[in-house]
């Protein structure tokens, strides 16, 4: 018996709005359809837990879709719940009322006639199958054994019909009549690939043409003493198209406040190292194995975008739009508890094995160093991951900065540090004295990048940080031995040499800090540090760069500066060449000579003087 139906109203605006409105995104009908189907036979797998009398009860539980490119159609049959007659006109003709009702709504409040990713949000995914075909059949016969044979046929424009039709299987069979410009859909590939971006994870085997096609299981939905390493390994480098293994895991359920399943992964190569560009978000966010977004921009933090992997929560709407998630609470929450995870995670992994997490950091330091000044919620669980050499470690060897403040005597106020471009470049230079002979330990920072690291940190378990060649250090009387020029003299000496220096330093003193180095050069607060100098002439902004004014700290006790003392009386020319290469020489330490062919000029001069 053949019966015409009238599309509900409500539901002849959607399909307007389908067909007339929604170009972009058409891919997206298939998703929907292969996750109505795997919904479907979700039921039918509860309803045979309690249910004996089935029809056709051998029935396998599984998705095929095949593909016709003579006939210009694409089939997806499942042998789910299925439907009765009654339930074609309650769920195809009229289910959708407030749905498709609040999607039409949604689409004209927030301008989004083009948006078809806002489809299945609103219980209206069946609808998108009318965005690729002019006709539509649906071929069903419920799991109750007294059910009927049916199709249901319609072109979406304003009536449906359902008529019998002998010998179906359990479940519903889908037939989509392709529109002309949508024939693409009937080529296995394009099929195929369309499978592999948004539903490789449904639960049901999954066949195209015959062929399965989503051969990598949810991982993350499984628990994981069911998983195997190998499995691991395969399915990181599936999800993040790689070919190296990941060298740490996190694999996490939580159930509150919300369902979370996540699996995510660290790869061991960094690809930006290799000059391959900034890494594109790289965690797939799913609902209900389900993808949502394959690169969601606001899920986890910019500096996080080496991460690999899945988050799936069952209590995001499906198919929130992606405009609509960027600002999403619920998505940001998630991003919230996955991050705080992973945080807590890799600080455990860094601790349970050094040698592991330091050839890990040793490529993707830059990331953490980036989220420490870039992500202000985390910024302290992020410090605790940072490593750095130190004055009290082995070359190569490195320190955390809990480590770090274990190791400090109780009377020492901050943790001190030095940027400079080696660890000799730290070592033979004058700040580090006074700290070694004092046993106070000094983090050792290779980058310019540690410049806003530190600056940003400001400070870490409450102790400051401070570098060494600060300004405002003082750690008491110089342990130096030998005795200091009287301070009559050094003030005089400070007095001429400031004369005598006056373009080039701000102050001349003499400095505490001290030990086998005749003097040093410090940066007066507000001044630019070295490596912001550094950082303008890498940038290519240095034309115009007011050379620097420094403090010039000059040491009592060394015996260049007592020889000095006495020169500068009985032949203030020279002494005023040699004051001039002590404060190059101290500039060059500090990173601050700008222009160090005047030391060889410099140095031709003394000599003919030593000569002559």
């Amino acid at each position: 018996m053949s019966q015409t139906h009238e599309f509900q109203a409500e539901v002849k605006q959607v399909l307007d709005i389908v067909i007339h409105s929604l170009y972009t995104d058409r891919e997206i009908f298939l998703r929907e359809l292969v996750s109505n189907a795997s919904d479907a036979m979700e039921k039918m797998r509860l309803t045979q837990l309690t249910e004996k009398d089935v029809f056709d009860a051998k029935a396998e539980l599984q998705i095929s879709i095949t593909t016709d490119e003579t006939a210009k159609t694409i089939t997806i049959a499942d042998a789910g719940i299925g439907m009765t007659r009654a339930e074609l006109v309650e769920n195809l003709g009229t289910i959708a009322h407030s749905g498709s009702k609040a999607f039409a709504a949604a689409l004209k409040n927030a301008g989004k006639q083009g948006d078809a990713t806002l489809i299945g949000q609103f219980g209206v995914g069946f609808y998108s199958a009318f965005m690729v075909a002019d006709k539509v059949q649906v071929y069903t016969h419920s799991w109750k054994n007294d059910g009927e044979h049916l199709v249901w046929t319609s072109d979406g424009q304003s009536s449906y019909t359902i008529e019998e039709a002998p010998d179906q299987n359990r479940g519903c069979k889908i037939v989509l009549h392709l529109k002309e410009d949508a024939t693409d859909f009937c080529k296995a590939h394009t099929v195929k690939q369309i499978i592999e971006k948004h539903s490789n994870f449904v639960s049901f085997p999954l066949l195209l043409n015959g062929e399965r096609v989503n051969t990598v299981e949810a991982l993350w939905l499984k628990s994981k003493d069911s998983i195997t390493d190998e499995q691991y390994n395969e399915f990181y480098k599936f999800t993040a198209h790689a070919f190296d293994d990941p060298s740490y895991r996190m694999h996490f359920q939580a159930d509150s406040p919300i369902v979370i399943n996540a699996l995510l992964f660290t790869p061991t190569q960094n690809m930006e190292s290799f000059g391959m560009g900034q890494m594109e978000p790289g965690v797939s966010l799913y609902c209900k194995k389900v993808l949502i977004d394959p690169k969601p921009k606001k899920l986890l933090p910019e500096w996080m975008r080496f991460v690999r992997g899945v988050i799936d929560s069952e209590d995001l709407p499906l198919n929130i739009s992606r405009e609509s998630m960027q600002d999403s609470a619920l998505v940001r929450k998630i991003g919230e508890v996955v991050v705080k995870r992973l945080l807590k995670q890799l600080d455990k992994e860094a601790s349970d094995d050094a040698a592991k997490w330091n050839g890990f950091y040793k490529d993707f330091s830059r990331f953490f160093k980036e989220g420490v000044a870039t992500d202000f919620t985390n910024r302290e669980a992020i410090a605790k991951l940072l490593r750095f050499e130190s004055s009290m470690t082995q070359p190569g060897e490195t320190i955390g900065l809990a480590e770090y403040v274990k190791r400090m005597a109780s009377e020492q106020k901050a943790i001190y540090y030095q940027v400079a471009p080696s660890r000799d470049a730290i070592e033979s230079g004058p700040y580090l004295e006074a700290f070694k002979a004092k046993g106070i330990e000094v983090l050792y920072m290779f980058e310019t990048i540690d410049e806003y690291v530190v600056s940003s940190l400001n400070k870490f378990d409450d102790k400051d940080l401070k570098a060494v060649n600060a300004d405002d250090i003082d750690l008491g009387d110089s342990d130096a031995d030998g005795e200091a020029l009287p301070e009559a003299e050094t003030t005089s000496l400070c007095d001429w040499i400031k004369e005598r220096l006056t373009a080039s330093v701000d102050s001349v003193r003499p400095g505490k800090r001290l030990v086998g180095s005749p003097a040093l050069v410090l940066t007066p607060e507000g001044e630019m540090t070295p490596q912001m100098r550094q950082m303008m002439k890498a940038l290519g902004k240095e034309s115009g760069m007011p050379g620097p004014k420094v403090i010039f700290e000059i040491n009592p006790r060394h015996q260049l500066v007592k020889g000095l003392a006495k020169l500068q009386k009985s032949d203030p020319d020279t002494a005023g060449l040699i004051t001039e290469q002590i404060l190059d020489n101290a500039l060059l330490s500090a990173g601050l000579l700008d222009e160090p062919q005047r030391i060889i000029q410099r140095t031709q001069k003394l000599m003919e003087k030593l000569a002559s």
